[in-house]
């Protein structure tokens, strides 16, 4: 549509059918948060209330894994609730502190958020790190937490991993760790923000919504 093309549900739907155009199928979710850990747990400000005003309001972040022949690659993110863009990320052979707050790192260096922005993350013990809480709050970011084994909690950010993997990395077969990052900051900096349309947003892309915003 973007490209001047025309056409409705019906038309995609019977060119799907004469091409034998299958869509790619969610899988389940799979639970990978440690949370059996006696450290510091932020009550659940958020509540499920995904739908904010502005940028740089609510923050949601979350770890995942993508295998690769040299062994797990963790991915971790941070989303921003207002347009749905991927803010700040990392990527490591590790789960842990530094993966995290790297993630952080990048995403208080290009948004610069004010005080008061809520970050919202399930109860993964790398998150109730101290060293992490305290990067939390010396940008005067108010921490919340999902609540115990609720995915549905954090659904914007399990909602993205969702997708990376349905539409990236299910499909293919990384033999190194440097071939899988390479292909999800694609993903991620090219596709997802800047080409990927959501229904959400008028079928606009993260990027093209925030600048509608900022034109405003």
């Amino acid at each position: 549509m973007q490209e001047g093309i025309s056409g409705g549900r019906d038309r995609v739907a019977r060119l799907r059918r004469q091409q034998a155009i299958d869509a790619k199928r969610r899988k389940r979710f799979v639970v990978t948060t440690r949370s059996k850990h006696r450290d510091w747990i932020a009550p659940n400000r958020l509540k499920r209330n995904f739908t904010v005003t502005q940028p740089n309001q609510v923050w949601v972040g979350d770890v995942t894994f993508v295998a690769t022949r040299q062994g797990w690659l963790y991915v971790a993110v941070l989303v921003d609730l207002y347009r749905r863009k991927v803010v700040g990320w990392s990527l490591s052979k590790n789960n842990n502190g530094p993966l995290v707050e790297d993630a952080l790192k990048m995403a208080i260096t290009h948004r610069k958020p004010k005080s008061g922005l809520i970050h919202h993350t399930d109860r993964g013990a790398t998150y109730a790190m101290q060293s992490y809480r305290n990067l939390v709050e010396q940008q005067g970011m108010i921490s919340s937490m999902s609540r115990k084994k609720d995915c549905w909690d954090n659904a914007v950010a399990e909602s993205f991993f969702a997708n990376l993997k349905n539409e990236l990395t299910y499909y293919q077969t990384y033999n190194t760790r440097e071939e899988a990052q390479s292909a999800i900051f694609e993903y991620m900096e090219i596709f997802y923000n800047r080409q990927r349309l959501y229904q959400t947003l008028n079928y606009q892309t993260p990027e093209q919504h925030e600048l509608m915003y900022h034109a405003a």
